[in-house]
């Protein structure tokens, strides 16, 4: 029997708690970092040695890196999206997915209704008024009414209900999904129906092929001229390109958006609209959250029963 440390692919940055108890378990490779020349001569050395891929839901892992890889055996996503990892393959080589259910549901229905406030109150901009000075020559513009609104919720999952209880304190709540549930919200059977009775809507369904672009012309027209837009769910579920129309043609009223298409490129015509409010995928980004989901992938990786101490085992 022969022995060899166990790599792991890192695949983005990650908290320096996070990074630390990754490095008791593995020789960790910050994959993230290299060039693709330098990506292509580690892998020919020791691919070999590979046994788990750590990476964000919003990141993923190729099929291609997971292909180049013959000794993997889990690929640990630090969330819950698991739309960019390849699952049927993964299923098909058994290599095990680990996720962080729950441990970020408070946190993202929290950001989802502060976006709410944050976009009809207009925080951002009354911040960078008074910032400015401004305040000494002219008044502030009036914003809008939270209270009272009409709320839809995409996607009543763990996180779309904590966001709907959250949002019942404000107004009445409604939502859509792929099945009715036994809630006291009103349900509609598409995203189109349910724009069109709400004031507000808030993303918060999984993003896979049935949901990319979801949010479309459709959907956004129906929502109105006096409608917003508030998604903590995956940037593939709203067709960016059509959201910037509607905003600049005036057939939306504004967005508040956490998550991107081709983050972390956010279009300029989303940065520089004064109609939006936008946030950097921060949704689950505290510290006792973070804290926890590190914890719960951990114990996947613990669990499994081919790394003992840093030490990959192989007969």
């Amino acid at each position: 029997m022969s022995e060899a440390r166990a790599a792991a692919l890192q695949m983005g940055p990650f908290s320096s708690y996070f990074e630390a108890g990754l490095a008791e378990r593995f020789e960790v490779i910050r994959w993230f970092e290299l060039s693709e020349p330098d990506r292509t001569q580690w892998l020919a050395q020791h691919a070999p040695r590979v046994r788990a891929v750590i990476t964000g839901g919003n990141i993923g892992c190729s099929t291609a890196l997971m292909q180049a890889l013959p000794a993997l055996a889990i690929v640990a996503v630090n969330g819950v999206g698991v739309d960019k990892v390849d699952l049927d393959y993964a299923q098909r080589h058994q290599i095990r997915i680990a996720t962080t259910p729950g441990a970020l549901t408070d946190d993202v229905a929290d950001l989802a209704v502060g976006l709410v406030i944050a976009l009809l109150r207009g925080i951002a901009a009354a911040d960078a008024y008074v910032r400015s000075g401004a305040w000494t020559t002219h008044p502030f513009a009036l914003a809008r009414k939270v209270s009272g609104r009409r709320f839809g919720v995409v996607g009543l999952g763990q996180i779309g209900a904590a966001i709907a209880a959250r949002l019942t304190v404000f107004g009445p709540v409604a939502y859509t999904g792929p099945s009715r549930k036994s809630t006291p919200y009103e349900f509609h059977v598409d995203a189109r129906s349910l724009a069109q009775d709400s004031d507000v809507l808030v993303l918060a369904c999984p993003a896979n092929p049935a949901t990319r672009h979801l949010i479309g012309p459709a959907v956004i027209d129906a929502l109105g001229p006096q409608g917003y837009l508030v998604n903590v769910a995956r940037g593939s579920v709203v067709d960016e390109a059509a959201l910037i129309a509607a905003l600049q043609e005036g057939r939306l009223a504004g967005a508040a958006l956490d998550v991107y298409e081709n983050e972390p490129q956010v279009p300029a015509a989303l940065r520089d609209s004064p109609k939006v409010v936008l946030t950097p995928h921060m949704a689950s980004a505290t510290l006792e959250t973070r804290v926890r989901m590190a914890g719960m992938l951990f114990a996947s990786l613990d669990a499994a029963g081919y790394v003992t101490g840093n030490i990959l085992r192989r007969s």
